[in-house]
């Protein structure tokens, strides 16, 4: 029995190493990132990002909320923040036992030269589909394919129909695990997990592609 604790042990303490060092490997090859864009980059938890865009939803969810390597500046003309962002939710087991549950994913804001009414575009999937059967309507579109695959939800409809035009459903139709929120004047990209530096780049471009198709109109009306 004792060589099976020890084991255990020793496999527990393996995985926080090996978790440990792969953390700090991507920490190093997100400063290498930020330092070839151009860009700052901080590892520290940052408090002050998290209250700053709390009326964006994927950072109002949870307690305990910040922002951490975070890669900020000018990238080709344009003004952004990518961050990692923690939060924490609680539950409660059939004894009783309060359990912490930390969330971790990527998040990327855009910001634009205008302010904006709320819009999200997500992937249609379960959940959506419950909230339009308790009357959260999303907004259908001329393309039948994106509006089954992706769930538009936006109080201004004209709002909507201006960024999801013929190019931006396009765009989404071939890009399909993306989810956008627009409000006030940030333009965010939200992800379920952690991305690589690699990764970020990548989604960094995909950024740029969906403001350059956000119609110039929108960005001269009074």
């Amino acid at each position: 029995m004792i060589p099976i604790v020890i084991l255990f042990a020793a496999l527990i303490i393996a995985g926080i190493i090996w978790s440990a060092l792969a953390a700090k490997k991507r920490r190093e090859e997100l400063s290498t990132l930020a330092a070839r864009l151009n860009l700052r980059f901080s590892e520290a938890d940052n408090e002050a990002i998290a209250g700053r865009f709390e009326f964006l939803d994927a950072l109002a969810q949870g307690s305990n909320r910040y922002a951490f390597n975070v890669l900020a500046g000018q990238y080709q003309n344009n003004e952004v923040l990518v961050f990692d962002f923690h939060y924490e939710t609680h539950s409660t087991d059939s004894k009783g036992n309060q359990q912490t549950n930390h969330h971790y994913f990527s998040f990327f804001i855009l910001k634009l030269p205008q302010r904006f009414p709320e819009l999200r575009i997500t992937k249609e999937g379960f959940l959506s589909k419950i909230a339009q059967a308790f009357g959260y309507d999303d907004i259908d579109f001329e393309s039948a394919e994106f509006s089954r695959k992706f769930c538009v939800r936006s109080k201004d409809k004209k709002f909507a129909y201006d960024v999801c035009n013929a190019q931006m459903m396009e765009f989404f139709l071939g890009n399909p695990d993306l989810s956008i929120e627009v409000e006030r004047d940030s333009l965010a990209l939200a992800f379920d997990s952690t991305l690589s530096a690699a990764e970020i780049e990548m989604n960094l471009q995909r950024l740029l592609e969906i403001r350059a198709r956000l119609p110039e109109y929108l960005f001269t009306k009074v």
